[in-house]
């Protein structure tokens, strides 16, 4: 992992949960955090590589860090695990929303069934995890939100309608919830990541042709990897950005 040089010193000994904190992205954050000596604890349905990766930061972090299997789609489920998290950190100041499904799909093979599945991983789940972490972010009197979208639904990619409405539907959540909670001092802002190369990536879709393609469209001409996310999340959760809400953030490269 690239080391991120800033120390921000307010989320040592904060409770921050992350979803979809196993592996990718989510893992590089979850590190991220936990080495700012912040109380990590995340969400992933993965048992095996999430338990795995909680043990390894634990050893050498200031503090525990705690995973909890939640399968998202469940409201219910996601609610209490929410709960329990903010029970065992014993206090919770930020939320990290990043999980997601960004599965291909054909216009013509979509079902309703399919549809409401993509939804229920891309957007629903990240409007129901913040309702149940809002009452604990409140007690400590100041809080913030990171909601991770893409850039995918600006390209007009054909090939992911149903993910591509979420991820823009995410921005508008983000705007929605910065204008609620912005008087309880709780901030709300969104991250769009461009294409970031993850082992998850390279086996289902991504292609060396295909990244030599967006790392020539991009003005930086070199691949992005999960670890470039971790400054502007950390940035975004900090006091650094103590008046910045309803704003998105574009990490892909200068491909836009």
């Amino acid at each position: 992992m690239t080391a991120v040089s800033v120390r921000h010193t307010d989320l040592a000994n904060r409770g921050v949960l992350i979803t979809g904190g196993g592996s990718g992205i989510g893992a590089a954050l979850v590190e991220g955090f936990a080495a700012q000596g912040a109380k990590v604890a995340f969400l992933d349905i993965a048992e095996q590589q999430s338990r795995k990766l909680a043990g390894r930061l634990s050893e050498k972090s200031a503090h525990p860090v705690v995973y909890l299997k939640a399968d998202l789609r469940n409201v219910a489920e996601t609610q209490a695990a929410v709960d329990e998290v903010a029970g065992k950190l014993g206090s919770l100041a930020v939320l990290v929303n990043n999980a997601g499904w960004d599965d291909r799909h054909e216009l013509d093979a979509v079902t309703e069934e399919y549809w409401d599945a993509s939804q229920a991983i891309n957007l629903k789940q990240m409007f129901f995890v913040s309702q149940a972490a809002v009452p604990h972010i409140r007690k400590t009197g100041a809080g913030a939100i990171v909601n991770f979208s893409s850039i995918a639904y600006l390209l007009n990619m054909g090939e992911m309608p149903a993910y591509t409405t979420a991820k823009a539907g995410i921005i508008g959540l983000t705007k929605s919830l910065a204008g609620r909670l912005g008087a309880e001092n709780i901030r709300v802002n969104a991250i769009l990541p461009g294409m970031i190369v993850t082992e998850r990536q390279k086996e289902l879709w991504l292609t060396e042709e295909g990244i030599g393609k967006m790392v020539a469209r991009q003005c930086l001409k070199r691949v992005l990897m999960a670890e470039d996310l971790v400054g502007p999340c950390l940035f975004l959760a900090s006091n650094a950005s103590a008046a910045m809400t309803a704003q998105t953030i574009v990490i892909d490269g200068g491909a836009l």
